[in-house]
């Protein structure tokens, strides 16, 4: 969830590439996004569903994947060497580092909290809660970095409180079978505490580009969430040692309901899944632009919901139905927000394929 965070700052680099080839790598990392943003949600509840019981371990599962970023990193290192010259094996500075630090700590705090809803809400119930993060993000945004506060931002918050009140509601028709109400209720709080402390993250990524004093390139961008995920992943390995979480794993995989070797392959997905999303969206914001990627995000959300209902047969009520197209509503106004606040600033460079200035 935290390489959403980056929507915020444009990127600082600007190298020509061709026409066709920008094309295609945008629809890559679009695809790759695309994949993550629909597969992680549905994977972490399908752990749930078939006996899965750690919660601190499908939260590590969320930032587990993170030394898939040496792959592009090192594709990097190797173009900007190529170029000629000494070249730095990498860019990012020491209080640069200190800030990602505790960024990665917040983000692996937001993982519990988010894995915890989601061993309690079905996934679509899960899917709106978590779209409250916009109206957290605009809030936090405003007393952080002093982001001016539209009529559309004011707009989004209101529908998406209004969608999240009538989900606790609508508890009893939504709740999972044999799931008792104080479980479910703290489902619901947990979820919405990991949207709003997710609201607090991105401004905050916001922050420290803006004062990381160097160039903010597609390379630095990635050395920052490789280090997020990292101390993400540390963050909630010492809450697996705590609770025990590795002596109980050949046991809960031995009673796995899909079986033992499926419940390893499921785990190793679910932390490619993640990955697969978190590095799309480093690429779609910095091949396309923040805003739509942002889109491609939230259309995804009625997706995740049908493909919940489709393949775990979740339930889907009015109340769900009513609190889905306030979502999507908010969405909408936020976004179409941000276009009209974009069309009065004209960006300073476009993005471009591998970093020139990244040494």
């Amino acid at each position: 969830m935290e390489v959403e965070s980056q929507q915020q700052q444009p990127p600082a680099t600007k190298n020509q590439i061709s026409k066709h080839l920008r094309w295609f790598l945008m629809a890559l990392n679009f695809a790759i996004m695309v994949i993550g943003t629909t597969g992680g949600p549905l994977l972490l509840r399908l752990y749930f569903l078939k006996g899965g019981s750690r919660k601190w371990l499908s939260s590590w599962l969320e930032t587990g994947g993170w030394p898939l970023l040496f792959i592009p990193l090192a594709i990097s290192y190797a173009h900007r060497r190529g170029g000629g010259g000494p070249t730095k094996l990498y860019l990012m500075t020491p209080p640069l580092f200190l800030a990602c630090t505790v960024l990665g700590l917040l983000v692996g705090l937001d993982d519990f909290l988010y894995a915890y809803g989601m061993s309690c809400l079905p996934v679509s119930t899960a899917s709106i809660l978590v779209s409250t993060h916009l109206g957290f993000t605009a809030l936090f945004a405003f007393l952080i970095v002093k982001q001016k506060f539209t009529s559309f931002s004011t707009n989004a918050v209101v529908l998406l409180s209004i969608g999240a009140v009538i989900l606790g509601l609508h508890a009893s028709g939504d709740r999972p079978k044999g799931e008792s109400n104080t479980l479910y209720y703290l489902g619901f709080a947990m979820t919405l505490a990991a949207a709003m402390l997710y609201g607090v993250v991105l401004p905050l990524v916001e922050l420290t580009y803006a004062k990381a004093k160097q160039v903010v390139s597609y390379t630095l961008v990635m050395e920052m969430q490789l280090v997020m995920g990292f101390f993400a992943t540390v963050f909630c390995t010492v809450g697996m040692l705590v609770n025990k979480d590795f002596q109980a794993i050949p046991k809960e995989a031995r009673d796995f309901g899909l079986g033992e070797v499926r419940y390893y392959v499921l785990l190793v997905w679910s932390a490619l899944m993640w990955q697969f999303f978190y590095l799309g969206t480093v690429g779609a914001i910095f091949y396309g632009s923040a805003l739509l990627a942002g889109i491609i995000i939230a259309a995804m959300i009625p997706v995740t919901e049908v493909l919940a209902v489709i393949l775990f047969h979740e339930p889907f009520s009015g109340g769900k139905g009513v609190a889905l197209a306030l979502a999507l509503w908010g969405f909408a106004s936020y976004f179409y927000g941000e276009l009209q606040e974009s069309k009065k600033k004209k960006p300073a460079v476009e993005p471009g394929f591998l970093d020139s200035v990244d040494d």
